[in-house]
């Protein structure tokens, strides 16, 4: 079985594959103080849930945004399973050409998703990551990642605003009723929820502009944590796709094995 790791800057989420079929999914809080041990016996844990003993894990793939946790998730791998895991990174062969002004700049995440993007739904193709920050990814037709933009992710701002503004509460992000709140947590939901639509799809139209296409002619998805809060309201996402990452680790795990 491959164990896909996504560490990102809030969750680390992992997926165990049996062949092309995903059989368990699982997100623990990324934490940069947690030791090699801690997280072995986190892993353990959540296999053990699944019904999944370590010896059954024969290959792992990571993907890592954290450098600091890049030395002791893959230790934690060596020594917890016995593996020596495939560590994805600008270099590594993603089956697109990577075309950013300096491709080691690019995050392992957003290289990830942009190959698994284009595998599925082939370009032009616009992949936006709804998540800790907020990735706009944009692939060719012939399948060059050119890049895109990046902004502050919707949790993010919300924290922002409780820890600076006094007055001020945390907040449950969900869509308001109405733009015009009559409370506090209304007028905040109403900010952040519809403020970040607004913001997505501006990008989205400042991209396809720039591309020289429409709509029509380019897909455009979202993934990440937050897409099903956001994805649904714009007026350009098409779908979303949730399991992208961990889809994307398994294809590039699989053409690099060998």
């Amino acid at each position: 079985m491959l164990l896909a790791i996504d560490i990102g800057n809030t969750n680390i989420v992992s997926g165990v594959y049996r062949d092309e079929t995903l059989i368990a999914m699982f997100r623990i809080g990324t934490d940069k103080t947690k030791t090699q041990d801690e997280y072995g016996m986190t892993f353990h844990m959540c296999l053990a849930m699944n019904e999944i003993t370590p010896k059954e894990i024969t290959d792992i793939v990571i993907s890592s945004v954290v450098p600091p946790l890049m030395h002791t998730i893959p230790v934690m791998c060596e020594r917890y399973f016995k593996v020596t895991p495939l560590i994805v990174d600008y270099q590594t062969d993603i089956g697109i050409r990577n075309c950013y002004g300096i491709p080691s700049e690019v995050g392992a995440d957003r290289l990830v998703n942009a190959a698994a993007g284009y595998r599925k739904y082939g370009g032009p193709l616009i992949l936006v990551d709804i998540g800790t920050a907020v990735t706009f990814d944009v692939i060719t037709e012939d399948g060059a990642y050119l890049g895109g933009a990046i902004a502050p992710g919707i949790g993010i701002s919300a924290e922002a605003l409780f820890m600076r503004a006094s007055k001020l509460p945390k907040i449950e992000l969900s869509k308001p009723d109405r733009a015009i709140g009559r409370t506090t947590v209304e007028s905040m939901q109403s900010g952040m929820v519809l403020g970040y639509i607004g913001l997505i799809d501006r990008v989205l139209e400042e991209i396809l502009a720039e591309l020289g296409t429409n709509r029509e002619e380019a897909r455009i998805v979202s993934t990440g944590g937050y897409a099903a809060l956001i994805a649904k309201e714009s007026r350009y996402i098409e779908e979303t796709d949730t399991n992208l990452t961990l889809e994307g680790l398994y294809y590039i795990y699989e053409r690099n094995k060998k």
